[in-house]
C-alpha cells in the first residue's frame, strides 16, 4: 500500500508531457540528426554530387532551410481554420514522408540555388529557422483543433503539419546519409 501511495504521489506531482512538449522533442530530435549528419564535413564532402541530377549535401541543407519557413507558414495558416474530423494522421506523416523509396519534385521556391557562401552560413540559417519553428511549437496554439488540407495527405491538423515539417527535415537528412555512401564520395 505504501508503494502504491508513493507511486500515485509521484505520478500526480510529476509534470505531464503535453502534446506541445512532444512536438518540441520531435523537432529537436530531427535537428540533432541533421547536425550530426553534417558535423565535420570537409568543403569537398559538402559540395560532392553523386551525379549531375542529384543534390549535394549543401543543396540538401539549403532545401531543408528554405522549406522550414515555407512549411511553418502553412502551419501558421492552418491555425486559422478548425481541423476536420479525420485530420489526425501523426503515424502516416512520420512514416510516409521519410520513405525515401518515393521521390518528389521540390516546388520551385525550394529548389536549391547554392545561395549560401559556406556550410557555416547554411547551418546558421538552418538553426535560426528551426529556432523559430520550436518557438511556434512552444506557443499556446492549439495544434489539434486547427488544420488545413495537405495536397497529398488530405485533411491534416496543425500538429500534423508540424510533424510534417520535422519529417521533411528527417527525409532530407536521410538523403544526406545516402550521398555519403555514394561511389566517389570524398573520404
Amino acid at each position: 500500500m505504501k508503494t502504491l501511495l508513493a507511486f500515485l504521489a509521484v505520478a500526480l506531482l510529476a509534470p505531464a508531457v503535453s502534446a506541445d512538449d512532444a512536438l518540441v522533442k520531435e523537432l529537436e530530435r530531427t535537428e540533432a540528426k541533421l547536425l550530426k549528419a553534417v558535423d565535420g564535413l570537409s568543403a569537398e564532402q559538402w559540395a560532392f554530387k553523386a551525379a549531375p541530377d542529384r543534390w549535394s549535401i549543401a543543396e540538401c541543407v539549403e532545401h531543408i532551410t528554405a522549406a522550414e519557413p515555407f512549411i511553418r507558414g502553412m502551419v501558421v495558416k492552418s491555425l486559422e481554420t478548425p481541423a476536420a474530423k479525420d485530420s489526425k494522421k501523426d503515424d502516416l506523416v512520420l512514416t510516409a514522408l521519410v520513405d525515401r523509396s518515393k521521390k518528389f519534385k521540390a516546388p520551385e521556391p525550394l529548389i536549391p540555388t547554392n545561395k549560401f557562401a559556406s556550410a557555416a552560413d547554411a547551418m546558421a540559417a538552418y538553426r535560426k529557422e528551426r529556432a523559430e519553428t520550436i518557438k511556434l511549437a512552444k506557443s499556446d496554439a492549439d495544434f489539434r483543433t486547427h488544420g488545413s488540407d495537405h495536397f497529398a495527405l488530405g485533411p491534416l491538423d496543425s500538429y500534423g503539419w508540424v510533424l510534417f515539417l520535422s519529417a521533411h527535415s528527417e527525409r532530407h537528412t536521410l538523403q544526406i546519409e545516402e550521398v555519403k555512401t555514394s561511389d566517389g564520395y570524398p573520404k
